[in-house]
């Protein structure tokens, strides 16, 4: 099995080198000697907790913190701060800019693993989520799904909006860049999503991703489509960027299609199908995901990226 990665950030090498001692049997360990270092390292490896020092010249290690407990992707990431001083203040501000615990320097090696392992397993217990974008994941999204429904089945004037989103061609795109590329483009999308969503006017509307290239988004009938719209127009306008300058001369890419025949494949686009209860009787989530499925096929039909909103009426559960 796996070590879990552990970040050491501290300025002083000699801080480094005794926490590297102390959890050196136990995890894998990464050292950072800044916060800059800190945020590109965090990142780039995806480390599974942080031991951050409270103060360090540049960016300190609060503002280390408020950074990453304020991105979507990385908050979920386990922060222990360490400080050298005993002041209560430290300690408050550390926990207000959202660390999970603190310890004061200098520290029990005991105390310090018995924390670490508390933590990592309190966060593996609580984190439905995407390994790799750290969205909520299947349960959360059917649990939303099933709040949803019952919250329409106790109002019948309560509307609710499911936005099923998939990548197109995204298989010819790591068929052609290599799985590594292929997962960074799932995070950008998440990104994308993150963006359009708490840059609304509703930013609490739920994300989730259901797997690979496919996400999800439960949100209000009013605002499907000018959402979708927003997505659509900054995966399109990101979608270049995501290929080398050859390929982008070229405007498409060469790989195998399922038939193992070399083609020629057009840029990653965006299918989006909504399903709402507008005009229809949504009782389960199985239906939910019966008329998404169908409405994302015939988005995936039409050129280019585009959202198709099911408009059929009379569906009973």
């Amino acid at each position: 099995m796996a070590k879990a990665k552990v970040l050491i950030v501290d300025d002083e090498p000699d801080i480094r080198d005794i926490l590297k001692i102390t959890l050196g049997d136990d995890y894998e360990v990464i050292e950072a000697s800044n916060g800059e270092e800190a945020i590109t390292i965090v990142k780039s490896k995806a480390p599974d907790l942080i031991l951050l020092d409270y103060k360090m010249p540049g960016m300190s290690g609060l503002e280390v913190c408020q950074i990453i407990k304020s991105d979507i992707l990385l908050r979920h990431l386990p922060i222990i701060m360490l400080t050298g001083k005993k002041e209560l203040t430290d300690k408050v501000k550390g926990i207000d800019a959202g660390a999970d615990d603190y310890i004061v320097k200098p520290f029990v090696p005991e105390e310090l693993l018995a924390r670490i392992k508390m933590i990592l397993r309190r966060t593996e217990r609580d984190l439905d989520a995407n390994a790799l974008t750290k969205l909520p994941g299947n349960l959360s999204i059917t649990e939303e799904l099933q709040r949803q429904i019952e919250a329409a089945r106790e109002n019948p004037n309560y509307r609710f909006a499911v936005c099923y989103l998939d990548i197109d061609r995204f298989k010819s795109f790591n068929d052609r860049y290599g799985f590594e590329r292929g997962d960074e483009i799932i995070k950008e999308t998440a990104r994308i999503l993150i963006r359009a969503v708490t840059e609304s006017e509703y930013p609490k509307d739920f994300i989730g991703h259901v797997g690979g290239d496919d996400f999800v988004i439960i949100t209000s009938p009013q605002r499907a489509e000018k959402l979708s719209q927003r997505i659509i127009d900054d995966f399109d306008a990101s979608a270049p960027s995501f290929y080398n300058e050859e390929d982008r001369g070229a405007g498409f890419i060469l790989a195998r299609n399922r038939q193992g025949q070399e083609q020629q494949f057009s840029f990653l686009s965006l299918s989006i199908g909504i399903v709402t209860n507008e005009s229809c009787q949504i009782s389960h989530i199985a239906q939910i995901g019966e008329i998404g499925a169908e409405v994302k096929k015939y988005a995936k039909s039409l050129k280019g990226s585009n959202f198709v909103k099911d408009k059929r009426k009379k569906k009973e559960g």
